[in-house]
């Protein structure tokens, strides 16, 4: 399964793409104003607007060999902890050797806003992201696919 943090999420069309061709489901997880799909592999869900209420979604539903597409670290910190395959929307991917340090240099960017040493810009989303996005993204459903126990009876 995939699950995509959707408010705000760039690479829709291309989440919807690749899992379409490797044939995964995926749920798009957002507080409002997802497209209805008529595709039976593709599930919308419309949490609360209370805060954080997709992200707690998420973070009860993922599990070992699911893939999410986040942005949000605190998020990516909670689901690589069940054996989620995780990556931003950019390609960066989220695993056990990088989670920590990722986390801390968030603490430290919202340590500086908050102290106004840094304004806190965020580059903009360009067609590089998108690229290393869908290469990193198809790695992950091949790599989750690999680890989905069979159904067909065979080893």
């Amino acid at each position: 399964m995939i699950y995509v943090d959707a408010d705000a999420c760039p690479v829709k069309p291309e989440i919807l793409k690749v899992a379409e061709r490797h044939g995964i489901e995926v749920t798009f997880v957002a507080n409002s104003g997802l497209r209805p799909s008529r595709d039976p592999m593709v599930h919308n869900v419309i949490v609360s607007a209370s805060f954080d209420a997709a992200d707690n979604w998420i973070a009860e539903h993922a599990g070992a060999g699911d893939v999410v597409v986040t942005a949000d670290v605190p998020l990516a910190v909670r689901c690589v902890a069940t054996g989620a395959l995780v990556s931003g929307p950019t390609g960066r991917v989220f695993d056990d050797t990088n989670i920590g340090m990722a986390s801390a240099m968030r603490d430290l960017g919202a340590h500086l806003r908050e102290t106004g040493e840094s304004k806190g810009y965020n580059a903009a989303f360009n067609p590089k992201d998108r690229s290393r996005f869908l290469e990193t993204f198809d790695r992950l459903c091949r790599r989750a696919k690999a680890l989905a126990p069979r159904t067909d009876g065979k080893e």
